[in-house]
């Protein structure tokens, strides 16, 4: 897990309470984010690696380290098929 991810240009996000927006303008792409989703959009914005993404949601959140893995990959290659992150 040694990916950093990026919010290429053109991606806008707006914070909800306490939820997030996002928008593509270039593919008109649009997709909400709920909290755990927010959460790893302001860890991308902070420029952390997936591994220290990862590591603080396993801290922050009750979940089992194999569900979140695994919910943490497809929202990240989610969000990449969408043109919302790319790798870096």
């Amino acid at each position: 897990m040694a990916i950093t991810l990026r919010i290429p240009e053109g991606v806008l996000s707006q914070d909800l309470a306490g939820e997030t927006v996002l928008l593509n303008l270039n593919t008109s792409a649009y997709f909400g984010l709920d909290l755990m989703g927010t959460r790893l959009w302001q860890l991308v914005k902070e420029g952390r690696s997936l591994r220290a993404i990862y590591d603080v949601l396993l801290q922050e959140y009750d979940v089992a380290p194999e569900v979140l893995q695994r919910d943490l990959f497809k929202l990240v290659r989610t969000l990449q098929d969408e043109g919302l992150l790319e790798d870096v």
